[in-house]
């Protein structure tokens, strides 16, 4: 089930509030100026589908987002468990950072936690299935996907050069609470 948990920024410990519900995700997500939407596939999606397959169940959505935003690229990206870069690629997106482009996920299957450092508050935001999060660009952000990371999310780019950070050097993400390994 999506969450999303609200924090004092130095009070990691307790958050302020828990959300279950996507309108409620959203609405409190939309203040802070972040997009969060549900939704769903317009074609069945077989496990092990291809990235065309994937991008074609998800075509109207995404082509309203690139007409909208000017998203200019998308492409699906699939992690396992078992894959032998995974604890390198975790840490390499666990450190605080910002983009000069929104970062947008949709989650096709499986999960992965967006964690935002907004006016001194942190919203950490689990993503499941069905979930699109646009984390809007120079928003100080990091992101887990557990020790055992399962997911497969379609990323939308305003840039052809895909993901870059800017780390900003701030400890703050060793403090919050990581992914819990989702249950299978």
């Amino acid at each position: 089930m999506s969450r999303l948990r609200i924090f004092e920024e130095d009070q990691p410990q307790w958050p302020l509030v828990v959300h279950h519900g996507h309108a409620a995700i959203s609405f409190e997500l939309g203040k802070a100026g972040v997009r969060f939407e549900h939704w769903q596939a317009g074609q069945p999606i077989a496990p092990g589908a291809s990235q065309d397959e994937v991008i074609a169940a998800y075509r109207d959505d995404i082509d309203r987002l690139m007409l909208c935003e000017g998203y200019r690229s998308v492409d699906v990206i699939s992690l396992q468990p078992d894959h032998p870069d995974r604890a390198a690629l975790r840490q390499k997106f666990l450190s605080e950072h910002t983009h000069s482009e929104d970062e947008v996920r949709f989650f096709v299957a499986g999960a992965g936690q967006f964690t935002l450092h907004l006016d001194g508050k942190v919203y950490d935001v689990l993503c499941e299935q069905g979930d699109l999060i646009g984390v809007p660009d120079g928003t100080r952000h990091w992101f887990d996907m557990s020790e055992s990371p399962y997911f497969v999310a379609i990323r939308l780019f305003t840039s052809k050069d895909g993901w870059v950070a800017q780390y900003t050097g701030d400890d703050i993400a060793q403090r919050f609470p990581r992914m819990e390994p989702p249950a299978r």
